[in-house]
């Protein structure tokens, strides 16, 4: 099995994320947003699950094991995204 970018590292998921959420709080100048983990969620979640079934090759049992999901929560989140 390949192994994962190491943990905060300069190319790691985390620091990708901090810079993405860096500039969205930028261009909200003095505003604070509302509801932003929820908002987080639903933007991050649909790529995940499409990445994850293509990697698998749409197999979902396959799917469930790279994202460390039950097999029925991942048809479920795949359903609630209209994603076949």
């Amino acid at each position: 099995m390949k192994k994962t970018k190491k943990e905060g590292g300069p190319d790691s998921l985390a620091k990708h994320v901090d810079q993405a959420l860096s500039r969205y709080f930028e261009d909200l100048n003095d505003q604070d947003p509302v509801d932003l983990y929820a908002m987080v969620i639903r933007e991050v979640e649909r790529p995940v699950l499409e990445r994850a079934m293509a990697r698998a090759e749409g197999n979902q049992s396959r799917a469930s094991k790279i994202l460390g999901i039950n097999r029925n929560t991942l048809r479920k989140k795949l359903l609630d995204h209209g994603i076949s």
